[in-house]
Parts: structure tokens; C-alpha cells; sequence
């Protein structure tokens, strides 16, 4: 069969893509090296657990269109992220608020606690240069020993003297007792999990899994007029500059025998003396059920851990440095060179998404490539 579009990643943004070109009448084929759809949003069943096979994923956002979008598909339950730190026997919440705040100094007031933080930012009285040094114009010394640097320098294997500022402005700082990681109006985790949500989004489009584009490139590129492109993008040119870094990660995933190991989906663990970054519980995800509701009397935990990626392991987090920036835009203009090949997605186009934000590239790309054809 001839289609309109072949789409490399059954991810949400090639889901996305396929969906909505799908709906406006176009021949759609969706192939994935995995053996899955969902891309690293993909959750399965385990003894009645959902559980989110490459790290937890909390839908959140602001954007009603996208949350509109996405509930045309599945419905959300009301999960709201609420971490929890751990540091040397001690729980401290996250992000850091006022139970942060009253946890690590006694304080009870926001104005105890503005004034702590006041007199332990002003030890950076200049422009913050990397990431310890806007730390510490955040939340001070103590929060940034205790709660920041070891979890930081894990996950992303440098010291943090040698990180941009720009990873850490990410961290909310309220001076309220909200223990809400996000400002986001509309958060929560699909009922049946990710892999419904994308399954819901696929529905009448073509998939074919186990698919390795890149060694079937000319067969499958004959297959279709267009090309939307989700995987590396340095992959794609075979790393003919080099290959971009990021940070990957690995999980040791085993089923409990109890009904409550650690009491919160996340916990993060930022010591250096502990090896991995944290541990998610599933269950909670869904409030300790199932999917019909019933109360679930074992539980699965995984322990994740942050390294430096190679080629031939899945690649998480983009490292984007200016060396690493410079090349991606190299790639970028070796990209722009491609007949009918649009280059999406968080490998595709080197760059951290949210969940909504990919959805909203997707949807943006599919309306222009619409429009176009008017």
C-alpha cells in the first residue's frame, strides 16, 4: 500500500501527527524500533500495578486546547506530583515550599522563612554563572547541599559548578504550604495508563512494530511521499559530525509483597551516599488500585539510575551545552536540506519536552503540513 505519510516513532508525538492527519483523510503508516507504541511514555500491567516502564510521566499543563485534546481519547484521574526528598534518615517535601521550609529550619511563617532565605541567597551577589551558583541565589545553602547538589550531580554526572543555570530555574520556590511540584491548571495520569491514551490516539492507523527505519531506509522511504522523522536526528546522518550526548537511564524494576513501601510515588533520594536518584512506587500513581477501583495488596518500586548515554542505549535527556547545541544546529541545517522529511519529537528535534509541548509541536506541524496542501 502507498501512503501519504510514514511516521518513525509511535511516540506522542508520532502518534499525535498520525492521528490528526489520519482524521483529515491521509494514508498514515506508524513504525517503531520498540516492540511497543507509547515511546518512553509507555506504561504495561504488572499484577494489577500500571506501571511507567522508562520513569514516571505526569501529564500537566495550561494549555486547554491540549487538555481537551488529550481527553478525547481517555479520561485522567487527579493525580497531583507531590515528591518527596530523602537526606540522611530525613523526609523533606518537594518542590521546595513551606513544609520544605518549616522541615529543614522550624520555621512555620513566610516571613521566618523569607528572611532565612534572604540572608543565605545573598551569598551570590552577582549573576549567577552555573547551576550551583543559581541554586543558591534560589533557596540558599542548606536547601542546596541537603536537597539539590548530590540528586543534581547523579542525574547528570557533572559537578554542579559545571552545569548551566538553566536546568534548576525549573524548580518552583513558593512560600505557601503547596506541596504541588507543578503550576499547571490541568494535571493527572490517564486511567488505563499511557499506552491506552496513545492506543485510543492510533486507532485506524496503520503500525508496524519492531521496525528499524534507519536498516530498511530505502524500502521504507519508497513506501510513502512524506516522512516525519522522530528518532535522533544525529542517528539519521548516521553521526556523520559526531554524535550528540545526552543522559540516559536505568531501572531495576521488582514486585513487593507488601501494600506500602515508601508511601508517595516519588521519592527522591540526594545523597551522593545512596546510588540511585530515586525511587517511584507505581500504585500511587493510581491511588493504590486497580483499574476497577479495587485496593491493590502488593506493590511494584523501581529504582532508577542516571548515567552517561552510548550508542546503542535509549537516550533520555539531552545535554544541551553550547558545544552540543552547536552541533544539533549543524545537524539542523543537514536536515533543512531533506526533501519531504519532517524532523519532530524530543530526539528529533534535541530538546527537553513536556508532554503537552510535544503534543503541541505535533499538532502545529500537522496543521501546517494541511495547510500546505490547500
Amino acid at each position: 500500500m502507498r501512503y501519504d505519510y510514514l511516521i518513525v516513532g509511535a511516540g506522542l508525538y508520532g502518534a499525535t501527527f498520525a492521528q490528526q492527519m489520519t482524521e483529515a483523510g491521509r494514508r498514515c503508516l506508524v513504525i517503531d524500533r520498540r516492540g511497543h507504541i507509547g515511546g518512553n511514555a509507555y506504561t504495561e500491567q504488572v499484577n494489577g500495578v500500571t506501571v511507567h516502564r522508562y520513569g514516571p510521566h505526569i501529564f500537566h499543563t495550561n494549555d486547554r486546547q491540549i487538555w481537551s485534546y488529550v481527553r478525547r481519547f481517555v479520561e485522567f484521574n487527579r493525580f497531583t506530583n507531590s515528591p518527596m526528598a530523602y537526606y540522611q534518615g530525613r523526609m523533606y517535601s518537594l518542590p521546595f515550599n513551606m513544609l520544605t521550609f518549616s522541615q529543614m529550619w522550624g520555621v512555620v511563617t513566610p516571613e521566618e522563612a523569607a528572611a532565612i532565605l534572604l540572608k543565605q541567597r545573598r551569598e551570590v551577589g552577582w549573576e549567577p554563572r552555573n547551576l550551583e551558583e543559581q541554586a543558591i541565589s534560589l533557596v540558599g545553602r542548606d536547601i542546596y547541599e541537603k536537597l539539590v547538589k548530590g540528586y543534581t550531580e547523579k542525574q547528570w554526572g557533572r559537578p554542579c559548578r559545571e552545569l548551566p543555570c538553566s536546568i534548576i530555574k525549573r524548580l518552583p520556590v513558593r512560600l505557601t504550604y503547596d506541596s504541588n511540584y507543578f503550576d499547571a491548571l490541568y494535571q493527572g495520569i490517564p486511567f488505563g495508563g499511557y499506552t491506552k491514551l496513545v492506543e485510543n490516539m492510533l486507532m485506524g492507523v496503520d503500525v508496524r512494530l519492531g521496525v528499524d527505519y534507519l536498516e530498511q531506509k530505502a524500502e521504507l522511504d519508497a513506501m510513502a511521499d512524506r516522512i516525519v522523522y522522530t528518532g535522533p536526528i544525529d542517528a539519521y546522518f548516521g553521526y556523520a559530525l559526531g554524535p550528540l550526548q545526552y543522559r540516559s537511564v536505568r531501572f531495576e524494576t521488582e514486585t513487593l509483597d507488601t501494600p506500602n513501601y515508601q508511601g508517595n510515588a516519588v521519592v527522591n533520594y540526594t545523597g551522593r551516599d545512596i546510588p540511585w536518584t530515586r525511587i517511584i512506587e507505581h500504585k500511587w500513581f493510581m491511588f493504590g488500585m486497580d483499574e476497577l477501583g479495587r485496593e491493590l495488596p502488593n506493590t511494584v518500586i523501581s529504582r532508577e539510575y542516571s548515567h552517561e548515554w552510548s550508542p546503542g542505549e535509549e537516550p533520555y535527556y539531552p545535554i544541551g551545552d553550547d558545544a552540543n547545541m552547536e552541533l544539533y544546529r549543524r545537524y539542523a541545517e543537514l536536515a533543512a536540506l531533506e526533501k519531504n522529511v519532517a524532523f519532530g519529537g524530543r530526539l528529533g528535534s534535541y530538546r527537553y519536552y513536556d508532554m503537552d509541548q510535544v503534543i503541541r509541536a505535533a499538532l502545529d506541524t500537522a496543521g501546517k503540513e494541511l495547510e500546505e496542501d490547500r
